[in-house]
């Protein structure tokens, strides 16, 4: 079986797909996170920060800057990131520990007050599990995986209504896949199933 037709058997006897197989950072990421499911606040403003500073790149680049981001946003409480003023993201512009883009750095702040404007609702957690669909995707190969949901483009939209920036459709797609929304883990991937959120 060719890696783009599906999950590959690693060294230690385990499938997964081509993207997980080779670097050990995104194997660590694909065996022991991506999918598993996200409760608490912080560690969702996290993904949402860090899905936003992906869009255009790619993940293993945001994974080994993830401690720098850590640090540079003091690892992404609300309060802390909603307090950063002009002169932290000037800061942040000379920081080769993250991705310096001006716009994401400004969009990780707005959200940072949004996640703490959340909390009369409900909060950020519950708000986006609320978008979790009724069935997940049952993908044989990567070619089958969707970049988008009906829920996606409800969950960015909804989003952007109170005030969240970098949330588009496929952003809040590959979100539901980090947090354990939706299994998008290939059908025969060890992994299948891990999140414990479907059957």
């Amino acid at each position: 079986m060719t890696p783009e037709n599906g999950t590959i058997i690693g060294d230690d006897g385990l499938a997964r797909p081509a993207w997980a197989s080779v670097d050990p950072l995104l194997r660590e990421y694909y065996d022991h996170e991506w999918g598993i499911p996200v409760r608490d606040e912080q560690g969702m403003y996290e993904r949402i920060s860090l899905e936003g500073f992906q869009a255009g790149l790619s993940w293993a680049t945001i994974l080994r800057k993830r401690p720098g981001f850590r640090v540079a946003f003091l690892d992404f409480h609300p309060e802390s990131v909603a307090a950063f003023t002009e002169d932290d993201v000037e800061r942040l512009m000379l920081d080769s520990g993250i991705v310096r883009n001006r716009l994401k750095i400004r969009a990780t702040i707005t959200n940072a007050k949004a996640t703490i404007a959340l909390r009369q609702e409900g909060g950020l957690v519950d708000f986006v599990w609320s978008f979790r669909p009724d069935t997940t995707p049952e993908p044989r190969t990567l070619g089958e995986v969707p970049t988008q949901s009906p829920e996606s483009v409800a969950l960015s939209k909804a989003l952007r209504k109170k005030g969240f920036a970098f949330v588009g459709p496929t952003t809040m797609y590959a979100l539901m896949e980090a947090v354990g929304i939706i299994d998008t883990h290939l059908v025969d991937s060890h992994r299948r199933g891990s999140s414990g959120v479907w059957g």
